[in-house]
């Protein structure tokens, strides 16, 4: 079938009663039993190995791997040199069916590798609408929920977990098992081995916490009222003169959606199994 676009092959599919185009390089490698959608775009030299699942309009890049068992969602950008979906790299695995499942609308750069889990039916999973900025690594059974920011060469250890709309400077590493808040903003060339909580500006070598994450909670649109809710609340939690428990008992009773969200990711941080405790306050 001839092609207006110069070195691709148009693969005609049949959709119902509606002949579609699959526009691949023919250089790249596709395993006969993944699961692509008509209207993906794949670049040169890149490989899709079986049980990968990709959807509607998702472009993938020269020399892209995906490995599965992997699920893609629609209008994501994957750009060249990417890896996803190969083993953990983690002693532990023993070859068990874990995958990788990404949503939709995310741009992943060059060089971005997305390990699957390790544990048997365990998922690495990235949401929606998220930046992975070249050469970011995200680790066995890491969760990123919708609107993450990760610059360029950070390294996400296995099992951590980044909530909606965090903001990861270049160039640091992430301690497994960590969580990251909503809303945090961590500053390059951090080294980040403890929880971090929402709405916080973080960074150092220890990490520390500074102040609120002021400029990026004002462009969330957040109203003037939510926003000196959270100032009060950090001047509770890191300038008053109650300890930690008891400053975590006064925020328990505010009426504010984010403060109670601040109050439940602090006392889970310090209360459940596997969590690394929250990173301390220094204004130094």
């Amino acid at each position: 079938m001839s092609c207006p676009r110069r070195n691709v092959v148009c693969c005609a599919r049949l959709v119902g009663d509606i002949l579609l185009n699959t526009i691949i390089h023919p250089t790249a490698v596709i395993h006969p039993q993944a699961e692509i959608d008509p209207s993906v775009e794949i670049g040169p030299y890149a490989v899709i190995e079986n049980k990968v699942k990709i959807g509607p309009n998702t472009t993938i890049g020269a020399h892209v791997i995906i490995a599965g068992p992997t699920e893609i969602g629609s209008d994501n950008r994957i750009f060249p040199g990417a890896a996803i979906g190969l083993e953990p790299q983690d002693l532990k695995y023993r070859g068990a069916e874990s995958k990788v499942k990404i949503g939709n609308n995310n741009i992943i750069r060059e060089y971005v590798t997305i390990n699957r889990a390790t544990g048997e039916n365990e998922v690495t999973l990235i949401g929606d609408h998220n930046l992975l900025m070249a050469y970011v690594h995200v680790a066995h059974n890491c969760v990123l929920e919708n609107g993450v920011v990760i610059a360029n060469n950070v390294a996400l250890a296995g099992h951590v977990s980044i909530e909606s709309k965090a903001v990861i400077g270049g160039v640091l590493g992430v301690h497994q098992f960590v969580h990251i808040g909503t809303m945090a903003m961590l500053g390059g060339m951090s080294r980040i081995d403890r929880d971090v909580p929402p709405y916080m500006l973080v960074e150092g070598n220890p990490s520390r916490v500074r102040s609120l994450n002021l400029v990026g909670l004002k462009r969330t649109g957040m109203t003037p009222e939510t926003l000196k809710s959270l100032k009060d609340a950090f001047a509770l939690l890191y300038r008053s003169d109650h300890n930690f428990t008891q400053a975590l008992a006064l925020l328990a009773q505010s009426e504010e959606e984010p403060v109670q969200h601040l109050y439940r990711f602090l006392q889970q941080s310090i209360t459940l199994e596997g969590r690394r405790g929250p990173i301390p306050y220094n204004n130094r």
